[in-house]
């Protein structure tokens, strides 16, 4: 039984995991970065400390599991705001430490791939996986033992950062993902062509930086009242590239190494257009597809809880020094 805590970035999040059976999963996603348009990390910090008793309580409540019941605690220590990760380590450092449990440091990436683990619980590597979220958008090969191998990653920004400063330039708010989803939902994917980084290349790397600079410069030919009319249109030919580019180096990934089981991880992978592509694309090629519900895409503690089941652990009272990281 494991009471496992991810505080990366703006969601203070707790839960209860026995094995790849989520018992309890917490999340609560803060609302005060909405006004500055991306997360503000002192803010964030801050947030996290006044709701992480809280959410802790939730997470054994919901579970029907008190702290007699908890085997281990497991917690996310990189990569992430380092503020934000620094509470979550302190208050998983605390409730171990009283209860003189094991301490189980997990890294981030590593959480979000162990999230297919809850999905399909019959999943064993080796697969490759893409993560893909507002702060990492990289290829894995994951062996037998769970080690992660990076194959290729994006040399600018990520694809949900693209999304979200997509979604700033038209004006749809923050986060940019679902914005961008719902604006899009109108209009024609067809109707604006807008590059996709690195589709000749035979690497497995990304780009999006060449995306967001076409965007700007469409929306400064036009005035506000042809924007306003186009906004649709955009959205949905923004959000079709960002899915070309993800879905056509992950098939590639799998082709060269010969992988029969793909995993898609992150916050982005929540994305209705990435996951009807990929399920079509995979049914055609044969391929095993594991996407984990968009609850568990975004950051939550239940995969950190699935990460610890193979990832060791440090006896107490030794993780008293143990720090963050935020890489």
């Amino acid at each position: 039984m494991i009471l496992a805590i991810e505080t990366s970035c703006d969601d203070t999040c707790a839960a209860v995991v026995d094995g790849r059976l989520v018992l309890s999963n917490v999340v609560h996603t803060q609302t005060e970065h909405e006004r500055y348009g991306g997360v503000v990390p002192e803010v964030a910090s801050r947030a996290h400390l006044e709701r992480m008793d809280a959410v802790i309580s939730k997470a054994l409540e919901d579970a029907d599991v008190s702290l007699d019941d908890v085997s281990r605690v497991a917690v996310t220590v990189r990569p992430g705001l380092i503020g934000a990760l620094l509470v979550g380590v302190a208050a998983a450092k605390g409730v171990a430490y009283a209860r003189k449990l094991p301490l189980v440091p997990v890294n981030h990436l590593e959480g979000h791939v162990a999230a297919a683990y809850l999905a399909e619980p019959g999943l064993e590597p080796p697969f490759v996986a893409l993560i893909a979220s507002g702060g990492h958008t990289a290829l894995y090969s994951v062996a037998e033992d769970h080690s992660m191998n990076l194959l290729g990653e994006t040399l600018d920004d990520a694809a949900g950062e693209a999304l979200d400063k997509g979604a700033r330039m038209l004006g749809l708010g923050f986060p940019g993902g679902p914005a961008i989803s719902k604006a899009a939902k109108n209009g024609d994917p067809a109707r604006y062509e807008f590059p996709v980084g690195l589709k000749d290349k035979k690497n497995l790397d990304f780009s999006f930086s060449g995306l967001k600079t076409s965007l700007l410069y469409k929306l400064k030919a036009m005035d506000e009242e042809e924007v306003r009319e186009e906004i649709p249109h955009f959205a949905a030919s923004y959000e079709s590239a960002v899915v070309e580019a993800l879905a056509r180096k992950l098939l590639r990934a799998a082709d060269m190494r010969g992988a029969s089981s793909l995993v898609v991880a992150g916050g982005v992978a929540a994305n209705g257009l990435l996951r009807r592509r990929l399920g079509e694309e995979c049914e055609k090629l044969g391929f095993g597809l594991v996407i984990p519900s968009p609850e568990l895409c975004t950051d939550n503690a239940a995969m950190i809880g699935a990460a610890a089941a193979h990832t060791p652990a440090v006896e107490y009272p030794e993780y008293l020094s143990l720090n963050a990281r935020s890489v």
